[in-house]
């Protein structure tokens, strides 16, 4: 049975190995958090559409087919959502597109990146999802678009693994290096752009690595305590902030490595 992985999970380890244990190996659940909002979910559709629907003809675009694609992507909105809709992709047409020479085709558009690598005989599967992928000319830039009301970066951490992930995946699947990752917050029209280096990548294989170790010897999952204590939800099970800890719930996973062959695969 593959083992899952992702960047958030990465993360998790890095910040609280015992942290990761409660949630990945035992499976308890944490609070529920927030579904994506519709009109996010609209937005990023109509802008799939742009991209990769446009017959690139013609240097650039009307904004006449932004409003076609966005016409396309509205089927589950408020008439408020629409309006508010159509402003953001208004004003991302003045800014992103109108304002270049051409309109280049993106490598792909709400893609997803597959690859393999080995570390210590243990196989790893690596998968990964972006919203576009552009062409430079001595590398690749992965974009995410953010549509909430606030910038929504991710943590350093957590950017700095997803970068190495990418890294991995794409100089396998198109022979050519991450070089870039770019947010583009769609509400205020600002691209926060970081640069992808070879330490990324290093970095996130040898997270990997201590992780793989972690699975295959069984070694104690020990806490790591700091300010994410805090708002951490397994507070009443953790040793070091609990003189009398509560005794942990049954396991809700459905991967036990006691009885499962180890298959690493990354998500």
């Amino acid at each position: 049975m593959a083992y899952p992985l992702s960047a958030s999970r990465l993360q998790t380890y890095q910040r609280c190995p015992q942290s990761y244990y409660y949630r990945y190996e035992r499976g308890i659940k944490q609070p529920g958090y927030f579904g994506a909002a519709n009109l996010g979910t609209a937005l990023h559709q109509a802008l799939a559409k742009i991209y990769w629907d446009w017959h690139y003809q013609e240097p650039l675009p009307p904004l006449d087919w932004v409003h076609h694609c966005w016409q396309q992507s509205i089927s589950n909105l408020s008439p408020a959502q629409v309006a508010e809709g159509k402003s953001i992709l208004d004003t991302y047409y003045h800014q992103f597109i109108a304002a270049q020479p051409t309109l280049r085709k993106p490598v792909a558009v709400e893609g997803k990146l597959q690859g393999r690598l080995e570390i210590q005989n243990l196989e790893f599967g690596i998968t990964g999802r972006y919203d576009r992928l552009d062409w430079f000319e001595d590398g690749l830039e992965l974009i995410d678009y953010k549509s909430g009301r606030d910038k929504q970066i991710p943590e350093s951490t957590l950017l700095d693994v997803q970068i190495g992930l990418y890294y991995l995946a794409l100089e396998q699947r198109y022979a050519q290096s991450l070089k870039q990752l770019s947010l583009l917050c769609l509400r205020s029209g600002e691209k926060i752009c970081f640069v992808a280096t070879p330490v990324h990548r290093e970095r996130v294989l040898q997270m990997i690595q201590d992780l793989a170790m972690q699975l295959r010897t069984d070694h104690q999952w020990h806490p790591a305590p700091g300010q994410h204590c805090d708002p951490c939800s397994y507070r009443r099970y953790c040793p070091a902030i609990q003189e009398h800890p509560e005794p942990l719930p049954e396991s809700r996973t459905g991967f036990c490595r006691a009885t499962q062959p180890i298959q690493l695969v990354l998500f």
